[in-house]
């Protein structure tokens, strides 16, 4: 985006507006969360009074509660497993040394995993690389980032090369907040502890107003729960001047700022020429408009901390592994809803006693305690013509439910690619081990596009570490 550095406000609104062009995708991923952890009757529909309501609520008014039987969570776990069998138990021999040493230190298998359930129900994984000095050393920190909690422009790019604004939501204590934007400043942490302080609800509410947001569809963006701070980090690629500088005596070919110029002009050895760069510039706002800090990218890499990677991001559209599958997902549930709702209104072991039948002495109560003994005997009055005592018990549930059934979560297996060899189902105990071992291997192409496409993501963040890693450099946060 074009150099902003001068005009925050800018910044900030822009920052909004990629955070409220994400809304489409974060109800998307609730929804799918929500089928993924088994509250598959969320969807609104039309009752018979033309009122909107939930499937739930929908019939429990008609037919009484639905029942659920939740298919996705296994496939997840299913492909999950089938990652860390084939990814992370085996190791990666190609890791060097150090960079094995961060995996480690920042249990990365485990948050491998938890991202890919992430990347399954969202399409999306995200996670940070920060550099943390310690004395002596630099430690590399990775960290899973909820999409919640983040935002960034339009994209079209698989690989996120587009990208010119990124960033995180942020709630923190305001002593946290003081180590991250005023470390070692006393009179500015003073500052920053009274504008969270002072009418901050306030505001913030005249601010969204002033840039014309919306402050009730964004609420989730301004404000956060409980007695946290809120803070928002935004990254922006910017543009700026340079001069280009080679320097004949040494060889090096180095940029410099315009302030430069006139004391590089006097230098006969060193030639130079204008150009435009591009670096990673980092803000921190207060919902309230107050820019807490600012630097350029202190990393190795130049860039931003995060490693993105959305999924499939055809037209820049995102579709998971999941949204797949929920059709099917719920016609499973109807299905065994509706058998359920027909065996609950069947008749079941009722028994039709005349009422002329019934001995002299014998009460109703009495019949039915009778009836419901294995070894007891019922007396009853037999008249010449007159039904007798008779059990009626009736079977309407096969009419082809349990067929379908079976066909909807035969369709699952195709659809998602996680067939019943995969599972560990099906096993033919005459054929041989590597006979079953090419049908699990054949029922992985279909998962082989999601594996190899979430390795790339793994390979773009080792990249940034081992960057990080060679840098020599200080880290360089340049507070206000």
């Amino acid at each position: 985006m074009e150099n902003t550095k001068n005009d925050s406000i800018a910044v900030l609104r822009a920052a909004f507006k990629a955070w409220s062009n994400g809304n489409a995708l974060r109800k998307r991923r609730l929804r799918n969360k929500r089928f993924t952890y088994g509250d598959q009757w969320i969807d609104i529909t039309t009752d018979r009074n033309g009122r909107k309501v939930t499937e739930w609520e929908r019939y429990c008014n008609l037919d009484g509660a639905p029942v659920t039987n939740n298919v996705l969570r296994q496939l997840v776990k299913t492909i999950v497993g089938r990652f860390r069998a084939q990814y992370i138990n085996g190791g990666d021999p190609t890791i060097e040394k150090s960079l094995k040493e961060t995996c480690d230190f920042n249990q990365i298998d485990e948050l491998d995993c938890r991202l890919l359930e992430e990347f399954l129900i969202s399409g999306c994984c995200i996670q940070r690389v920060d550099e943390v000095d310690e004395p002596g050393h630099k430690s590399i920190e990775v960290n899973n980032v909820n999409l919640n909690r983040f935002f960034v422009n339009e994209i079209n790019d698989p690989l996120a090369r587009d990208c010119e604004i990124i960033g995180q939501i942020h709630d923190l204590s305001i002593a946290q907040l003081i180590k991250l934007v005023a470390p070692g400043q006393r009179k500015k942490a003073t500052w920053v502890r009274r504008i969270y302080s002072e009418n901050a609800d306030e505001r913030t509410a005249n601010f969204t107003a002033s840039i014309g947001a919306d402050n009730q569809s964004g609420a989730d963006f301004w404000h956060c729960a409980g007695n946290k701070c809120r803070a928002i980090e935004v990254w922006t690629l910017e543009s700026h001047e340079v001069l280009v500088c080679h320097d004949r005596n040494t060889a090096q070919v180095y940029t410099a700022s315009l302030s430069h110029a006139k004391k590089l002009n006097s230098c006969p050895h060193i030639e130079t020429h204008w150009d435009i760069a591009t670096n990673w510039h980092c803000r921190w706002f207060s919902p309230m408009g107050d820019l807490l800090c600012e630097y350029d990218s202190p990393f190795g890499h130049n860039e931003h901390p995060f490693i993105l990677k959305m999924y499939p991001l055809t037209d820049g559209e995102v579709h998971s592994f999941i949204e797949d599958v929920i059709d099917q997902q719920k016609f499973v549930n109807r299905l065994i809803t509706l058998v359920d709702h027909v065996m609950n209104a069947s008749a079941k072991g009722v028994l039709l006693f005349p009422d002329t039948a019934l001995p002299d002495g014998l009460r109703w109560d009495d019949v039915q305690r009778i009836w419901r003994n294995s070894d007891g005997i019922l007396p009853y009055s037999p008249h010449m013509g007159e039904a007798k005592p008779e059990q009626v018990s009736k079977n309407n549930t096969n009419f082809g439910a349990y067929e379908m059934i079976q066909l909807q979560l035969k369709l699952l297996e195709e659809i998602s690619g996680v067939s019943g060899a995969l599972q560990g189902k099906n096993i033919n105990t005459s054929g041989s081990v590597t006979l079953y071992k090419e049908q699990v291997d054949n029922s992985s192409i279909a998962l082989t596009d999601i594996f190899d496409t979430f390795n790339n993501f793994r390979n773009q963040r080792n990249r940034k570490k081992r960057l990080m890693l060679s840098d020599n450099s200080p880290l360089n946060f340049c507070s206000l």
